[in-house]
């Protein structure tokens, strides 16, 4: 069996080996997916409870409670009244806006209700509380 090269004197090949590329494409993909739980991650510290049942949901809307009460809409600072006028701003351009409150474990309980009343008051009443996976021994 002889190798022909396609009439090529000089031996060289002139199609393209996408092997290579498909290599390389899902390493980046991989990583890509790695990267991406850090970056999403919150970047205001909460030490969140545990839970057996928790679950990831697609979140819209994200509000964090932080140790000391202090409440954030995404990233910033908000009030009670703030957040009632954004959540309702929201919830009016968007009709399945879903929102996912994650509060420090030390947070006052009558905060945390007050701030899902605020939410639903304001007319989102698809709403996750954001809680830490616990491994459970049986």
């Amino acid at each position: 069996m002889a190798f022909s090269d396609g009439g090529n004197e000089q031996g060289l090949y002139s199609e393209i080996n996408v092997t290579p590329l498909v290599d390389v494409v899902l390493v980046l993909l991989v990583i890509f997916m790695v990267t991406t739980t850090y970056i999403v991650a919150q970047s205001i510290p909460v030490d969140l409870p545990r839970a057996a049942t928790g679950e990831n949901v697609i979140t819209t809307l994200v509000i964090t409670i932080d140790s000391k009460g202090d409440i954030y809409l995404e990233d910033e600072k908000v009030d009670v009244d703030v957040l009632r006028a954004r959540v309702r701003a929201a919830g009016e351009a968007s009709d399945d806006l879903r929102a996912v409150i994650a509060a420090d474990r030390n947070v006052r309980h009558g905060l945390f209700v007050r701030v899902i009343d605020v939410i639903r008051d304001a007319g989102v009443v698809k709403f996750a509380i954001n809680v830490e996976e616990e491994d459970i021994v049986r």
